[in-house]
């Protein structure tokens, strides 16, 4: 039963370490973005045009085969 209690104690401060970590790479500002804002909105643009461009692939395959078929 004691053991339990030492793992207990043990994982609070594993997890207390864990905790403090984490605020210090917060406060040092190792999480900030500063790149990707400003260039995001050139990145979304490729994105919706790839997805355009399957789509249209998609949509046109069933179609071009009818129609070579029928000529």
């Amino acid at each position: 039963m004691s053991v339990i209690f030492v793992l207990i104690a043990v994982s609070m401060v594993v997890a207390g370490g864990f905790l403090i970590g984490f605020l210090w790479a917060v406060r040092k500002g190792q999480y900030d973005d500063h790149y990707s804002p400003s260039v995001r909105i050139l990145f979304d643009d490729e994105e919706l045009k790839d997805q355009k461009e399957i789509e249209t692939k998609n949509t046109e395959g069933p179609e071009t085969e009818s129609k070579v078929s029928e000529n």
